[in-house]
């Protein structure tokens, strides 16, 4: 019986006491951390049961399920982040993010530097708000992506509605619209 409860202690009770409580600047880097190392385990850690992702106009709300398609879709372009710099403000971080990824790439806006801020509740993100991209060129983003939208439509009608597709084989189909694109760039 001694055993047992020797053994119940160590799995039970020790492990709980390396938990800390993480700063809000700990969050963010534990978050990108956690995107650059494709790890959506580690990225629940850091957000709430709930979180919001506002661009511009677009307020999109994601469970933890949910989110996890976005990450999918995402982690099909292979990006990578680094943050840039983190700065407090009140209870929030304006972290400065630039990332990279081959669908950036594409649009010509590689490395695409971003300002967020980022709100917390209960030691959790639960919101990142896009402020500015500032090395953003949006006219050449407009331009490449309605040009491929365009070549798609009029070459492989079959892979029409990628760019509206936000799971994991839409994020495949889009990189395959890219690279069968490219080939005919190539072949000009």
């Amino acid at each position: 019986m001694k055993k047992y409860f020797i053994l119940f202690f160590l799995t039970t009770l020790l492990p709980g006491c390396d938990d800390k409580k993480l700063t809000p600047n700990e969050l963010v880097i534990e978050y990108y951390d956690a995107f650059n190392s494709s790890d959506f385990t580690r990225i629940t850690t850091v957000i709430a049961d709930s979180i919001t992702i506002v661009e511009g106009e677009y307020i999109m709300s994601y469970s933890q399920k949910s989110f996890h398609e976005q990450f999918k879709w995402d982690s099909i372009f292979q990006p990578s982040y680094k943050i840039v710099e983190l700065e407090n403000q009140n209870s929030q971080i304006i972290a400065t993010v630039a990332s990279n990824s081959k669908r950036y790439e594409f649009l010509k806006n590689n490395p695409l530097t971003c300002r967020y801020k980022i709100s917390f509740n209960s030691d959790k993100i639960t919101k990142l708000e896009v402020l500015e991209c500032l090395d953003a060129d949006w006219n050449v983003w407009q331009k490449e992506r309605d040009s491929l939208i365009n070549w798609v439509n009029a070459n492989h009608p079959e892979l029409d509605g990628f760019i509206h597709d936000l799971t994991m084989n839409g994020a495949i189909n889009y990189l395959e619209v890219i690279q069968l694109y490219e080939e005919r760039q190539d072949a000009l």
